[in-house]
């Protein structure tokens, strides 16, 4: 109990790590308070340039895919899921800035490949293709959100799992309820051809 709670607490705090507010102020610009405001790679990519982008993007993957990763050598998967669940709340709910953080998807896609990979793959796949047909991050992004746990209930997954999988994909779409808004109203972001960096 005591191992499981320090993992889930260090996870939470990894996922606090403020990842495009480090790389934006490199670059000479504030996620928080320019382009779409939201601390996340697409919003550095359009202010920073693709490299920013990519950057803060393979970081907060990192920032769930190394607690992960720990929990499921020092534990097991029913420690590593919760571990999934701290990473992507950190990430979204900093309590050190007020709980105005990210929307969770590269942290949150990060564990996913970590705990099942092929599923990982698979969800990182339909943002691709999403991405490459619709031109929309947000539709890759809630893609990979819906898709995993789909996956996993069709693959015969736990029931745990499944669940858990689910709650992470509510808090990615909660995350992105005025990309839905944008998306009904055809008012959304779309990017250029040079590709995108995750939300």
């Amino acid at each position: 109990m005591i191992l499981a709670v320090a993992l889930v607490v260090g996870a939470y705090l990894v996922g606090m790590f403020p990842t495009a507010q480090i790389v934006g102020r490199r670059m000479g610009v504030n996620p928080t308070r320019e382009g779409s405001g939201n601390p996340g790679a697409s919003n550095v990519y359009r202010l920073g340039g693709k490299k920013a982008g990519v950057i803060v993007g393979l970081i907060d993957m990192l920032k769930g895919a190394i607690p992960a990763g720990i929990a499921l050598l020092v534990a097991g998967r029913p420690e590593a899921h919760a571990v999934w669940v701290a990473a992507v709340a950190g990430h979204v709910w900093p309590i050190t800035r007020g709980l105005r953080g990210g929307k969770g998807v590269a942290t949150a896609g990060g564990a996913g490949l970590v705990i099942s990979p092929l599923i990982g793959l698979a969800c990182a796949a339909v943002f691709l293709v999403t991405v490459k047909v619709a031109r929309v991050a947000a539709l890759g992004s809630l893609g990979i959100a819906l898709t995993f746990p789909i996956i996993a209930l069709a693959v015969g997954r736990p029931g745990y799992e499944v669940g858990v999988s689910a709650g992470v994909a509510a808090i990615l779409v909660v995350r992105h309820q005025s990309n839905i808004r944008r998306l009904l109203g055809r008012d959304e972001n779309r990017i250029d051809e040079s590709g995108p960096a995750a939300a």
